[in-house]
């Protein structure tokens, strides 16, 4: 984990998220720097990284520049939060607050939570619910292709992470039916997230057995042009 003076990079995220949240007229950095105990050198280049990932936003006022915190910002703590996360995503799904789904993300990110575990722990029970709440006749299909539309864009806050791929792994991610979009959109975000290259082809349902087309075949071949490590075909099926 990355250290700065003796703090995690968490506690520096709480820290901010803690003296900014009541902050109407923002912080200095050399006042951000003196509440938190680190160099001003230092709280500037982490201010600017935290600026990056979307958890602040900066205003210069003549020769100062002022920090602000992002609206919607709320701090979580991991492991113990991802009970309440899954919850709480689910709820703002449903009512239909997309942009608060997606900040909720992005909280869950700068709180340091493992992208994995977000996929697995409250995206992917998701999935299963809004089919189920479609096959129960209590919602209808454009309801469920809006819930499902917000969820495919949680996963792509996933996959705009810039993350160090190894060039040795490398995988295509194939759905057969369109029932498995969703599914396949959360395996190529969490292999991306461990570091795989990733080609995600989507639903391929019109088109042929993709194991034996010609042009998927090329498709391979521009993909994993020098053949290195390996290369992976995952496939997700609801039909047979």
């Amino acid at each position: 984990m990355n250290m700065v003076r003796g703090y995690l990079v968490e506690e520096i995220r709480e820290k901010l998220i803690s003296i900014l949240k009541d902050s109407d007229s923002g912080l200095s950095g050399v006042e951000i720097s003196k509440k938190i105990n680190v160099s001003r050198i230092t709280m500037i280049k982490y201010l600017k990284v935290f600026a990056a990932e979307g958890l602040l936003r900066q205003k210069n006022i003549g020769n100062v520049t002022l920090w602000f915190l992002e609206p919607g910002q709320e701090s979580f703590i991991f492991p113990d939060d991802y009970y309440k996360i899954t919850s709480k995503y689910l709820e703002l799904l449903v009512k239909g607050n997309e942009d608060q789904v997606y900040s909720l993300i992005r909280n869950c990110l700068n709180s340091g939570a493992s992208i994995n575990k977000l996929i697995l722990e409250v995206i992917y029970p998701t999935i299963e619910y809004v089919n189920n709440l479609f096959d129960s006749g209590k919602i209808g299909a454009a309801e469920q292709n809006l819930l499902r539309t917000t969820i495919s864009k949680s996963l792509n806050i996933f996959n705009q992470i810039s993350i160090a791929t190894d060039p040795k792994k490398n995988v295509v991610v194939i759905a057969a039916d369109p029932d498995s979009i969703l599914i396949s959109e959360s395996a190529s975000a969490s292999y991306h997230s461990d570091g795989w290259n990733v080609s995600h082809l989507g639903d391929m349902s019109s088109a042929i057995n993709v194991l034996f087309d010609l042009d998927f075949q090329k498709l391979v071949g521009k993909i994993w042009k020098q053949k290195p490590g390996v290369l992976l075909i995952v496939i997700f099926s609801q039909t047979s």
